[in-house]
């Protein structure tokens, strides 16, 4: 019987699947349209084709990993639960109040994100914990009973609940929740302290509101989905993927789903760089272009960049996460000009249904995908191997119409489209590197999903990045990064203790709290001993700053260096960020963590010999291709990746296809296949 582990990646526009034999190391992959109105039908879709290479007696899924955009889209469109609020007295206004910065310094007219939950369902109890522990005053029954008794006429469907200092004593905050479970019927009901059990009062209220509203869109979901993959064949425990790149059980995404706004773009990060590690680079810039916006994150040294703190549309999310910058810059992404008569792209999109123009479903502005379409970069007949059918000749009249409103011709029109995607996207590079003090020219960069490697060769070329790694199958690399995908869970809590001797055994002890609350996590979720691993960090900073640095805990072990080392730690991480230190200046820890890891085992990713540089068998055709580097269309050989090997030298211009995603190799750049598969793309120059 065949032991199977899936992955399957749903996005806005595609749902990609792949599929792992562990007995014979043989991945598949598998791609179709997403269904936006219920993605759970695309994902038990795409998951039985994938098992229907083996009958029904010869099948063990061991392992099933879902990313979602539900929470991201729930967040973005406004569609989540209709929510209530109860807090500290005197905070009933704080979710309009935030911290009274303009997203824009000087827009007037910038507007504000709705608050997730409007004023007359916030209630306000009087109740009081200080700083240090000190309890000056007790909730009230009678006014916890009273807005529960209020919310239930209001018709809530969750309920946050979010009092000052609950992170150093939960006490009354639990007490709420439990009245609330008594008076209300069948709620989602969440606290702070177990969301987010940190200091910062407003991120605090914002991610536990940000839980409230998304919990019963996940818990639907999710209710949804599983029967269906019962009927697909599929009883191994799902998991789903958080931002942070680990995965939890879909028990734990429906309680805490503010932990899964970046569920699937995280995998991606997680896969590619799986994927570098295999071939011995460590130093990545990752592009993973979809449907319908791009994700790039940087990646130092084999460890994706994280954070503790983002804003997604809007709204401030305090939660561990893989840092990933997003912006609406896809293949569906809809090209217009705007009143000034100028070309723009994005960000909004056509997304899966209908989709750009050259598919044929009812749109009718051009989009990014269709200016590929019309420059010959992507088949004008069929993509997904021959499965999706495309219309060529109406991208080109939609092309040709754009041109006509901008005094261009049709080529010049579809190369415009790119350019400005192409500008689009390097500048999020520019945010997540040249801003943080990293220069692109020293990182690989590796694009995925079904448009990246169509806009690599540009994209480098703008950043003046000397190399691009092309993953084996680019457009399913998020659904693989599945299979490469640690079980995790984060535990933090905030105490702010001075670095000296007199804290030493509150550090000791504070950690060590930490660990037995992971170590109770990997007992509850069975995780062998052997697989269980934890790391703890903590944020630190210059007394009376404002701003953390999150730093390595030295082992404990070895006691009289433990100081000296912390220390070191920060100072080296300081150093990095500032470029300076200030050792006169005391250090104060504010937040301590611990990640707790439960280790799934990696598949082995096959080598192949290298068999000459002559790419000749996988030639399969050419096609007229526009390069506007050359001011016409160029015969350019087209490949079939699968007919690649390893030592095959491709040399620009050429295109690569295969059935998830199609590779551009522009004039002067020249691609080599490596012995795992990858495409490793160089300015002829530099071969």
């Amino acid at each position: 019987m065949a032991s199977l582990r899936i992955g399957v990646d749903s996005g806005g526009t595609f749902t990609d699947v792949c599929m792992l034999d562990e007995d014979t190391g043989r991945f598949s992959v598998w791609k179709l349209s997403s269904t936006p109105k219920d993605p759970s039908v695309a994902i038990a879709s795409g998951a039985q084709d994938v098992i229907s290479e083996y009958s029904d007696d010869d099948v063990n899924v061991v392992f099933f990993g879902h990313g979602t955009t539900v929470s991201t889209n729930a967040l973005i469109q406004g569609r989540g639960a209709c929510c209530g609020l109860i807090t500290s007295d005197g905070f009933r206004d704080l979710l309009d109040l935030a911290r009274q910065r303009r997203p824009h310094l000087y827009d007037l007219q910038t507007d504000k994100p709705n608050a997730l939950v409007p004023r007359d369902r916030r209630f306000e109890v009087s109740q009081r914990i200080f700083f240090d522990g000190t309890v000056e005053r007790e909730p009230s029954e009678k006014e916890i009973r009273s807005a529960a008794r209020q919310l239930r006429e209001e018709g809530v469907e969750a309920v946050a609940v979010c009092f000052l200092y609950s992170f150093v004593d939960k006490t009354h905050e639990a007490k709420v929740i439990d009245i609330l479970r008594k008076e209300l019927d069948d709620p989602f009901l969440t606290a702070s302290h177990e969301v987010c059990p940190e200091f910062r009062e407003f991120e605090r209220l914002s991610t536990t509101v940000v839980n409230a509203f998304l919990g019963p869109v996940m818990k639907g979901y999710l209710s949804k989905l599983t029967p269906r993959l019962l009927e697909a064949g599929i009883d191994a425990p799902p998991f789903i993927t958080q931002s942070n790149g680990g995965t939890i059980t879909f028990e734990s995404a429906v309680r805490l789903p503010v932990r899964t706004v970046l569920s699937g773009p995280s995998t991606g990060v997680i896969g590619a760089v799986e994927t570098a590690r295999a071939v011995g680079l460590k130093n990545l810039i990752t592009f993973d272009m979809g449907g319908t916006s791009t994700d790039v994150s940087l990646v130092e040294n084999g460890v994706p960049r994280t954070t503790t703190e983002a804003e997604v549309h809007g709204y401030p999310i305090k939660s561990p996460m893989i840092d990933i910058h997003t912006v609406g810059a896809g293949g569906g992404s809809i090209a217009h000009v705007d009143s000034g008569g100028l070309l723009k792209v994005g960000p909004r999109s056509a997304g899966a249904d209908p989709g750009p123009v050259c598919y044929g479903l009812g749109n009718y502005e051009p989009t990014v995908t269709d200016a590929n379409v019309v420059m010959g970069a992507l088949n004008g007949e069929a993509l997904l191997g021959g499965r999706m059918k495309i219309d060529r000749e109406a991208s080109l009249a939609a092309i040709e119409k754009m041109g006509e409103q901008l005094g261009l011709s049709m080529e010049e029109t579809a190369a415009g489209i790119i350019r400005v995607v192409t500008a689009n996207m390097a500048r999020a590079i520019r945010l997540i590197s040249v801003q943080r003090g990293h220069d692109p020219r020293d990182y690989c960069l590796m694009p995925f999903g079904g448009g990246g490697p169509v806009h690599a060769g540009r994209l480098a070329r703008e950043l003046a990045m000397e190399r691009i790694l092309v993953p084996r199958n680019p457009g399913i690399l998020c659904a693989l990064g599945l299979l490469l995908t640690d079980i995790r869970r984060d535990f933090s809590v905030t105490r702010r203790l001075v670095v000296e001797s007199a804290n030493l055994s509150t550090i000791h002890e504070t950690v060590a709290k930490l660990i037995a609350e992971a170590k109770a996590w990997f007992e509850a979720e069975a995780i062998e001993t052997g697989r269980r691993r934890t790391v703890a960090s903590a944020d630190m900073r210059y007394a009376g700053q404002n701003y953390e640095l999150n730093v390595s805990i030295p082992d404990p072990a070895n006691s009289d260096l433990f100081l000296g080392n912390l220390v070191d730690n920060f100072n080296q991480a300081y150093q990095r960020q500032y470029n300076y230190t200030a050792p006169e200046e005391a250090i104060e820890i504010v937040t301590f963590r611990v990640e707790a890891y439960g280790l799934v085992e990696k598949p082995e990713f096959e080598e192949d010999t290298e068999e000459g540089q002559d790419a000749s068998a996988a030639l399969v055709t050419h096609r007229l291709v526009y390069q506007p580097e050359m001011g016409d269309f160029i015969q350019s050989p087209v490949y079939d990746r699968d007919q690649l090997r390893a030592g095959n030298i491709v040399e620009g211009p050429a295109i690569v296809e295969q059935m998830d995603s199609t590779t551009l190799v522009l004039p002067g750049q020249v691609c080599c296949v490596d012995t795992h598969s990858n495409l490793l793309i160089r300015e002829h120059a530099m071969r």
